[in-house]
């Protein structure tokens, strides 16, 4: 009796041993990528690579004081991941009635604007994806995700970006005008294309990818949402290992669709964001800089700061 309950105790007790330590490995595995390397309580991820030294060099690459736009016009036609919408709508500042203001007559306009900032050519933060719930450094969504606004991790935290930012023209590197939709670049691809442009990539750059395909975005808007060629998993973990603070590209997403595993859906998002604290930029018109050769301009971005915000709509701009 008393040896038949030792060994069923002991048989118990290996089990909850061998439970505690499947447990421990799981917590393991999913908790590798935090605390960050910037630190248990950082919010602001690789744009801690930034810093004034950076941003003196990168405002000597400016030689010829050329401005290029890098945002989309956003508006109702603007092709999004549904359900994302824009409306506005235009009130006047006078009594309702068309009746001017004062004795200088005085008459203006106003706007009242109803959009996802998830729409056009925008910034991703650092609160937009995670993993099972649980986000850049360790943030678990219980605790800074409420309906009326992210408590951490918001873009209206983000400091000024001015740094370096490179262009690899992947269509250019493959031979097309416009890479089609599931071709995938990794790190192969990039270092040939950074080979190519003769530049090395650096801690607290801002990548930028041209493929050509926001020209789809005109032509096909439906083609244009159904796919895109884009980053990789490898491309986004090389990026990674160089400190890079941003990357983007001339596509909705930035990662390539259809996905490099059919069981994964935006693997790329959390593995920069969540992560790696790297930002990521979409719908960037890469055009300009392409038809103009440019690989290495002084990046300029003054995020929104929209209380609460997990990210919004921008126009940054390269100068040359």
């Amino acid at each position: 009796m008393m040896k038949c309950h030792f060994l069923s105790l002991s048989r118990h007790t290996l089990q909850a041993v061998a439970l505690l330590t499947m447990l421990a490995g799981t917590v393991h595995a999913e908790s590798h990528w935090y605390p960050s390397k910037y630190g248990a309580d950082d919010t602001i991820g690789a744009l801690n690579e930034l810093n004034p030294e950076k941003t003196v060099r990168a405002s000597g690459l400016v030689k010829l004081g050329k401005t290029y736009a890098l945002g989309v016009e956003t508006g109702p036609d603007s092709p999004a991941y549904s359900p994302r919408n824009y409306n506005v709508t235009v009130l006047q500042l006078d009594d309702g009635m068309g009746t001017p203001l004062g004795s200088n007559k005085a008459t203006g306009n106003d706007d009242l604007m109803t959009f996802w900032m998830g729409i056009g050519s925008q910034i991703d933060g650092l609160g937009h994806m995670g993993e099972n719930h649980v986000y850049y450094n360790g943030n678990s969504a219980k605790d800074f995700v409420t309906p009326s606004g992210l408590t951490k991790l918001s873009i209206d935290k983000l400091p000024p970006v001015a740094t370096r930012g490179v262009l690899l023209d992947m269509a250019k590197l493959m031979g097309k005008d416009i890479l089609p939709e599931g071709t995938a670049f990794n790190r192969k691809e990039i270092k040939a294309a950074a080979k190519a442009a003769d530049i090395t990539i650096e801690a607290g750059d801002v990548v930028l990818f041209h493929t050509g395909w926001l020209n789809v975005m005109e032509s096909d808007p439906e083609r244009f949402m159904a796919g895109e060629p884009g980053l990789g998993m490898d491309g986004a973990k090389y990026l990674a290992s160089l400190g890079v603070a941003a990357v983007g590209s001339d596509s909705w997403a930035l990662e390539v669709l259809p996905g490099e595993n059919p069981t994964e859906l935006f693997p790329v998002h959390p593995e920069l964001l969540a992560k790696n604290g790297i930002y990521i930029l979409e719908n960037m018109d890469t055009r300009a800089l392409a038809a103009d050769g440019a690989t290495e301009f002084l990046f300029v971005l003054g995020v929104p700061r929209f209380v609460g915000a997990v990210q919004s709509v921008i126009n940054p701009v390269a100068i040359r």
